[in-house]
């Protein structure tokens, strides 16, 4: 279930909670995810205390258990969110509205019953890591800034090779069952991912690379997000949502910014324009819509509308984009149209480039500028020099659909991922096959188990 809204909230306030007592799946969960997780989560539980499910905030941190039933003003979270405990919480952000403070009143007075699904309350981090028995599909891939390594997707982790997969460096586990978008800060040190579990929580990560540590985790939505990326400066995150919203966190402290619903379908990528002042956000809605990353204003639609949309790729040195998805043309366009318009027309495109063999799933584009990597349902990976349009290249060896793609930081390499489980490494000159492998562990089948 969505969020309330601030005047939601207001007017269950107003009337007592006349009608029913507030509930936690409802009322309570959204704000914890919104203003305590980015500090309280299980890779990070400030004091000891993690508050992602019910079981977490009942059962405390150092101080004790997180409320007490029936007993509102005896509760730590409400001594600690109205500031009758030091220090005030949350820490170091505007503190909660009175009708939050409220509804946390209300609801443990009631007695603090937990009304979420039964799934919820057991999705805790992870702490041995997955086993596999065959190569998980592979949803998100990204080369390192200093080319030597790539994170790849897994189940319920992020898996750090060595770039040509020689050897497997780290295995970064989180709470969310898929993670479908990865990306790099510029230096390197950082490491966002977006996923979630489906059907129950959206979640953005922030990794310290060096470490392997998870700085950060907040979640979002009541099922998975997508298209995660990173500002340039590495201020902000922005993610697309299956509710048809746009969430943008502040990387620093993991807490939600705001949230844009000027989309009509499911928000499937997102990408920051070289200013980090500025982001594209695409749509099965059929548009790519440029958004103040600032406020979250509505600026003007990029394109003309066309088929759904599911990819956008920026170029490393201009404000153009190329996007694509159902219709399976890439289309090139400028991120700023000649006129000030806000509607959506075709004044910003810059070319439309050959039809594909199924429907565009991934893009990227170049360090220099000079070739766009198009992938999708189709099991081969073309590349295009986007000055003329002209097919360079077409790298081929999957068996079926590709879902995620990186060059290298220098052009060279394009790595590949989808369906098969299998990362292949191309040279991008020729599209010959350098290295291929199965980025997880794969362990050995039980005897008499299914083959």
């Amino acid at each position: 279930m969505l969020v309330r809204t601030v005047s939601i909230l207001m007017v269950a306030a107003a009337v007592g909670f006349a009608a029913s007592p507030p509930s936690y799946q409802r009322d309570i969960r959204p704000i914890l995810q919104k203003q305590c997780q980015g500090c309280h989560h299980p890779a990070q539980k400030s004091a000891g205390l993690d508050v992602t499910t019910f079981n977490d905030l009942r059962k405390g941190g150092r101080r004790g258990p997180g409320f007490i039933a029936q007993k509102p003003d005896e509760s730590l979270v409400i001594k600690y969110v109205t500031a009758a405990m030091q220090p005030r919480m949350p820490l170091g952000q505007p503190p909660l509205k009175t009708e939050e403070i409220d509804l946390f009143r209300e609801w443990i007075r009631a007695g603090a019953i937990n009304d979420s699904d039964a799934a919820e309350t057991t999705t805790s981090a992870i702490t041995e890591p997955s086993v596999y028995h065959q190569p998980p599909v592979i949803t998100a891939l990204r080369f390192s800034p200093d080319g030597n390594t790539i994170a790849v997707s897994g189940n319920r982790e992020i898996l750090l090779h060595k770039a040509d997969g020689s050897a497997l460096l780290q295995r970064l586990q989180g709470k969310a069952e898929r993670i479908l978008s990865v990306d790099f800060s510029k230096d390197g040190k950082l490491l966002i991912a977006g996923g979630g579990t489906p059907a129950q929580f959206g979640e953005v990560q922030v990794w310290d690379v060096a470490s392997a540590k998870q700085l950060r985790s907040a979640t979002v939505t009541t099922d998975t997000v997508f298209g995660a990326s990173l500002a340039p400066d590495s201020s902000r995150i922005a993610v697309g949502a299956a509710d048809n919203t746009v969430h943008v966190f502040e990387t620093a402290t993991g807490k939600e910014l705001y949230k844009i619903g000027n989309h009509e379908n499911w928000v499937l990528a997102t990408v920051f324009g070289l200013d980090s002042k500025r982001f594209v956000t695409v749509s099965k809605d059929r548009a790519a819509k440029l958004n103040d990353a600032a406020s979250g204003a509505f600026l003007e639609n990029v394109n003309l509308l066309r088929g759904e949309l599911s990819a956008v790729a920026r170029h490393p040195k201009k404000d153009i984009v190329v996007i694509g998805g159902e219709e399976r043309y890439p289309f090139i366009y400028l991120m700023d149209r000649p006129r000030n318009m806000k509607i959506a027309d075709d004044t910003t495109l810059v070319r439309k480039m050959e039809r594909q063999d199924g429907a565009i799933v991934a893009l990227d584009w170049s360090p220099s500028g000079d070739r766009i990597a198009v992938a999708g349902l189709s099991p081969v990976v073309n590349l295009y020099d986007p000055e003329t349009g002209d097919l360079k290249a077409s790298c081929k060896g999957h068996a079926a659909g590709i879902y995620s793609l990186s060059f290298s930081p220098d052009g060279k390499r394009l790595a590949t991922g989808g369906f098969d489980g299998k990362v292949r490494i191309y040279n991008t000159a020729d599209c010959a096959l350098l290295h291929s492998f199965v980025p997880v562990p794969l362990a050995p089948m039980q005897s008499g188990g299914i083959q």
